[in-house]
């Protein structure tokens, strides 16, 4: 039997997962958890072969207990199952130790494959998923952003105007500006939008919070 845990922050889609994996007769769901931090305690009483993770969830999120998991039980594999898959997402989760990664409109024979496939080691990626890991690999590399630039990004990101990035950061507006055209150059954008979207989508910015 496949041992799955199965975690979510909907109560819905944790019972839909549920009733789906056990019809199956070589699948057993040992628990469900609610976020990171009830996985990881699961993971430690249940010991299951395949957790089934969302990745956005409230306090540690999927790819923070991926992490954990794979470093505390490295017999568990994780299939990461999300709505999201922007580039951020992606190599967050894959950098973390994830066996697989998968939409939440993947069919149900798929996933029950999938499943199988992460309890015996292998990786499962969605095609999508693996167009994006491809296309990445052969992007062009961007010029690092020093640990200011990424400041001045972070704040942007947030909301705050030039002024406001600079009151924040002790600097002048004048600074500012000449950071975010330092930035724009290396991501090769044009504007404050594109330039948060494109850090976003190469993991030097988190995604937006839910």
């Amino acid at each position: 039997m496949i041992r799955v845990l199965v975690v979510d922050d909907h109560p819905v889609v944790r019972a839909g997962l549920e009733g789906m994996l056990e019809v199956e007769d070589d699948v057993e769901v040992v628990g469900t958890a609610a976020d990171g931090a009830e996985a990881l305690v699961r993971v430690a009483a249940q010991a299951p072969d395949v957790v089934l993770m969302d990745l956005r969830m409230p306090g540690v999120d999927g790819a923070a207990a991926t992490e954990r998991i794979r470093a505390e039980h490295p017999g568990t594999r994780v299939l990461v199952l999300t709505t999201y898959d922007t580039d951020a997402d992606i190599v967050r989760a894959v950098s973390a130790g994830a066996s697989g990664y998968l939409l939440k409109d993947t069919p149900r024979a798929q996933l029950v494959d999938a499943v199988r496939a992460a309890s015996r080691g292998e990786t499962v990626l969605a095609p999508g998923v693996a167009a994006r890991l491809v296309a990445r690999m052969r992007r062009p590399p961007v010029e690092a952003l020093t640990p200011r630039e990424l400041q001045v990004l972070a704040a942007v990101a947030r909301g705050c105007t030039n002024a406001e990035v600079g009151r924040e950061l002790h600097i002048g507006e004048a600074t500012v500006k000449t950071h975010l055209l330092r930035v724009f150059a290396k991501l090769g954008v044009d504007d404050r939008t594109r330039a948060v979207t494109a850090a976003m989508e190469l993991g030097l910015l988190p995604p937006p919070t839910r």
